[in-house]
């Protein structure tokens, strides 16, 4: 049976709805809509710990796949969730109907939910608020940490979804766990997608609520001084394309830069992508189906803000980048370490072994998640308040 993402929220936020009533930040905001199908949605039995499991102990039904054999248990009973949901290839489907898909974000809901794992409160308040960009408005999604201080650092974070699928739902968890663990407001992007808007809209999107950010950082209890930028997936080149922008333009810099598995290149004959082609919830193939929904032609690939290893990249801010084994764009990942290093650039890179494209935002469920938000929120505290 398949099931789509609406389905499944209505089921995890059964019975919860309490849970998800977040009070606005700032005066004369009100609370983002949106936000009940965030990852606060996860705070299943939260009352009852004596119905918790630990993640850790989480064991597979079945054997790990012939792509995956090194997974974490963890890790693979998220992805045996995912399968179950019955989905059709995204490649086969309009982007419009793949983006009514389950998410990985919904086979960790799924997880949580049947093993009763305890997640904590959410500890942000959130609002939205909507930006002027050429031709049009976004939306962003603003959370502030509930510890009372009338200023903080801030972070600007772009999701994933090959700039065709997912939205600030599917990313709510990584977004909130940055702004509790970084003590900082994060503003989080709604860019136009493909393949309605092709290349460079969402680049230009990004950096013009970059900009925005800059110049309003004070009407959401932001320093403009201190911002940073964070980007997973897709999101991870938009964060670094906006720093190349910024720098371009002669405009003010981010502090820091956190890129979690960015797309970095357009070779689909590196290794990662060769032993790619079945691994879960990110194949070669859907890889290139984004890339046919954003790209123009096959040419935008050799544009430097999307082929970052590659590109200029002299001037950008300190850089972090985070990588995982069974992901198609590992390799890039590595390589653009390389290239920044190359330039001058002040890089870390730490790569975790054993789980898949998208774990960053699954920390209630995967160790190494846990570990990399603390890590990536460790180098932007850094960045903040050096």
């Amino acid at each position: 049976m398949r099931i789509h993402y609406s389905m499944l929220q209505k089921t995890i936020a059964a019975g919860i709805s309490l849970l998800v009533l977040l009070t606005s930040c700032g005066n004369n905001a009100t609370t983002d809509k949106n936000t009940a199908t965030d990852s606060t949605a996860l705070q299943t039995e939260k009352n009852n710990p004596d119905k918790m499991s630990k993640a850790e102990k989480l064991t597979p039904a079945g054997a790990k796949p012939a792509w995956g054999k090194d997974m974490t248990d963890p890790m693979t009973v998220v992805i045996e969730k995912l399968s179950s949901f019955g989905a059709p290839p995204l490649t086969t489907l309009s982007a419009p109907e793949a983006r009514k898909q389950p998410s990985p974000a919904d086979a960790a809901m799924g997880v949580i939910k049947d093993h009763n794992i305890l997640v904590p409160p959410d500890n942000t308040d959130t609002t939205g608020k909507d930006i002027a960009v050429a031709g049009g408005t976004i939306h962003a999604r603003i959370y502030t940490p509930k510890t009372g201080k009338s200023i903080y650092p801030v972070i600007v974070y772009y999701h994933g979804g090959g700039w065709v699928i997912a939205d600030l739902n599917t990313y709510g968890a990584s977004a909130q766990g940055m702004a509790e663990q970084a003590e900082a407001v994060v503003v989080s992007v709604a860019y136009r997608q493909a393949p309605e808007h092709k290349f460079p809209t969402a680049h230009n999107d990004c950096y013009a609520a970059y900009e925005w950010t800059v110049k309003n950082a004070a009407s959401i209890k932001g320093d403009s001084k201190r911002i940073a930028l964070v980007g997973e997936s897709a999101g991870g080149n938009l964060a670094a394309a906006v720093s190349m922008m910024a720098r371009d333009k002669k405009f003010q810099m981010p502090v820091h830069e956190v890129l979690v598995y960015p797309i970095a290149g357009y070779d689909f004959a590196t290794a990662s992508y060769k032993e790619s082609d079945s691994t879960k919830p990110l194949s070669s193939g859907l890889m290139k189906w984004f890339f046919q929904q954003y790209l123009n032609s096959p040419a935008d690939g050799k544009n430097p803000m999307i082929s970052l290893v590659t590109a200029n990249v002299t001037g950008l801010p300190p850089t972090t980048i985070i990588g995982a084994e069974y992901d198609p764009l590992r390799s890039e990942g590595e390589l653009l370490k390389d290239n920044f290093k190359k330039a001058g650039v002040t890089t870390n890179y730490k790569m975790y072994r054993g789980v898949t494209h998208e774990f960053f935002g699954m920390a209630a469920v995967l160790p190494e998640a846990k570990d990399a938000q603390e890590f990536a929120a460790g180098e932007l505290k850094k960045a903040f308040y050096k």
